[in-house]
């Protein structure tokens, strides 16, 4: 078993961050001092997931806000602001990183008759405390999740949301996979390779192989044959984005294997934490879906695959509607139809 991969940290006054865009040939860390940087490594996927791009939102605030210590009040609040909507702007799916910079904007608000400079460290403690409720809430999935895994399980998922879209070892959709090892409970899973920027198979596979979980990686559109010759118990996969009646955003691709289980009876779980439910949006209509470049599909990893001028359409999200999921597993517990009521109670 490998040691563990460590999405970010906090060092020496500068956020190092393993830059993802190279696995799984090589593990490089970056050290970020800057907002800028930290808006760069979001945008371009160096730091993906929902949970983790909230934490590493945290300390892009502070990064663009720790040199504004002789600022008024008013001065600083606005510079604020405007960090806030430029990494908000970095990938507009996930509500984890508003939830983070809005936070953030929160610490500043409630404290703000402290002197700037007090409220700058304030904004850092609190980057760091993001840090250790991340720890606890992803330990938390993985033991709710004991409740839908039996020993010798096989779980299909999508993308990846294990640990490398957390700041700990557990991540959400893998939670309850790294709880059921801890046990001693067999449990084996199928990664799809999750098109077009292949998560699954750079990433899931690394990390569960590396923690010595068994894994078998397929293409997406394999999916449908394992679920038929019953190699598939049930699925998890994880969020970007809840909306208030349980319709949910995740990786392209997640709502046909939502369909493909519910057309082969497999349960369909997501698992998330609850700063990915968002209870302003009513269902998932109103969740905005990212579109990124052609070339991630036209020029995949440096080859041309796609003849020169073709259209492209390359969301990087889609939407599956509530009715498609058997329950959700976050911090709080298994949360199950009706979902509008029942998320709402969470809070």
């Amino acid at each position: 078993m490998a040691e563990p991969l460590h999405t970010l940290r906090w060092e020496k006054d500068a956020l190092v961050m393993l830059d993802q865009t190279l696995l799984p040939l090589e593990v490089r860390y970056l050290t970020l001092t800057t907002v800028e940087q930290v808006w760069e490594a979001i945008k371009v996927l160096r730091v993906r997931g929902a949970p983790v791009i909230g934490v590493a939102a945290g300390f892009g605030m502070y990064l663009g806000l720790r040199g504004h210590g002789n600022e008024d009040w008013k001065t600083f609040r606005a510079t604020a602001q405007r960090r806030a909507d430029d990494l908000n702007s970095a990938r507009p799916t996930a509500v984890n990183l508003r939830w983070a910079v809005e936070r953030m904007l929160k610490v500043a608000d409630d404290n703000q008759k402290c002197p700037v400079p007090e409220i700058v460290d304030l904004l850092l403690k609190d980057a760091l405390k993001m840090i250790e409720e991340d720890e606890a809430i992803c330990r938390a999935i993985g033991i709710h999740g004991l409740e839908v895994l039996k020993d010798g399980a096989t779980v299909l998922t999508h993308c990846n949301a294990g640990a490398l879209v957390t700041t700990t070892r557990y991540g959400t959709a893998l939670a309850p996979v790294y709880a059921a090892q801890e046990k001693g409970m067999r449990v084996a899973v199928f990664s799809d390779e999750t098109r077009p920027l292949l998560q699954g198979s750079r990433l899931t596979a690394l990390e569960l192989q590396r923690a010595g979980v068994p894994v078998t990686v397929i293409c997406d559109n394999m999916a449908a044959t394992v679920m038929a010759q019953k190699k598939v118990d049930l699925v998890i996969v994880g969020a970007d984005r809840v909306a208030a009646n349980g319709d949910f955003a995740n990786k392209i691709g997640t709502y046909g294997v939502a369909i493909l289980a519910k057309e082969h009876g497999i349960p369909f779980y997501c698992a998330m934490p609850l700063s990915t439910i968002d209870l302003r949006l009513a269902d998932g209509a109103g969740i905005p879906i990212e579109e990124r470049k052609p070339e991630e599909v036209t020029h995949g990893f440096g080859r041309q695959t796609a003849p020169d001028g073709v259209s492209v359409f390359n969301p990087a999200f889609d939407v599956t509607p509530h009715r498609y999921v058997t329950a959700f597993i976050t911090e709080k517990g298994v949360v199950r139809p009706p979902f509008d009521k029942n998320l709402k109670a969470l809070f």
